[in-house]
């Protein structure tokens, strides 16, 4: 991945797709750890984020040289997280979300999908600021609790959730709002990904989180080569 252009190494220790039990505070910190030393030792220069939305296990990684949390709750699922990362100045992603692990699947919201996310981020990083934090990452959580047109909406215009100019990630790769289109399967949805990170990057995208690397970074560079001559074509 790094050899392929990665700019940061995302590991998680606790899956929240759907229908999928979720791992215990220990059974993640057990599964974490030895991968986050591994790559550290064999990759000392790589940035590692972590993808949890636990405080203790965000605390136990920080102690290990990690970069930055990666949090799917925005600080909902843990009431201690935000907290610990505006006091500890830690970069941070925070996903729009609902519910609860267990639950967030069963929700899907519609509408003006963009003003709730908005709100959303509006009210936690507000939380947030008052720790003392401002190195936030805005994840709108495409494929999390959201109708298939809500998904489709949120990519259409970015900077309509866009709070305090707050660079966006978008994740979308292998999900459902490209298999239940293509008929798809996760391991089949590689072209529907780079379609759709295509369009997240041309609407505003400033980070994509993937499996498939190289494909991503040639989005990226074709879509910068795209909007560098057609500026000057402007110009």
């Amino acid at each position: 991945m790094l050899a392929d252009g990665a700019d940061f190494i995302d590991i998680g220790g606790c899956s929240t797709r759907p229908n999928n039990a979720i791992a215990t505070e220990q059974e993640e910190t057990e599964r974490v750890i030895p991968i986050l030393k591994a790559v550290k030792t064999s990759f000392p220069n790589a940035l590692i984020s972590i993808d949890t939305f636990r405080k203790n296990v965000a605390e136990a990684c920080m102690a290990e040289g990690v970069h930055l949390i990666n949090d799917i709750s925005g600080g909902l699922f843990d009431k201690e997280m935000l907290p610990f990362i505006g006091k500890n100045h830690i970069p941070y992603v925070m996903m729009h979300c609902v519910g609860t692990p267990e639950t967030m699947h069963q929700y899907a919201l519609g509408g003006d999908i963009h003003q709730t996310v908005l709100e959303f981020f509006r009210q936690q990083c507000e939380v947030l600021a008052a720790y003392g934090e401002q190195q936030i990452i805005l994840d709108p959580g495409i494929g999390f609790g959201k109708s298939l047109e809500a998904n489709y909406q949120l990519l259409n215009n970015l900077n309509r959730y866009r709070y305090n100019s707050f660079p966006i990630l978008i994740g979308i790769s292998r999900k459902s709002l490209i298999n239940k289109v293509l008929h798809t399967t996760p391991d089949t949805a590689e072209n529907g990904t780079t379609v759709l990170n295509t369009i997240a990057l041309l609407n505003g995208a400033d980070i994509l989180r993937v499996h498939d690397v190289k494909n991503a970074r040639e989005a990226i560079e074709l879509v910068g080569t795209f909007c560098n001559f057609a500026q000057n074509l402007e110009s």
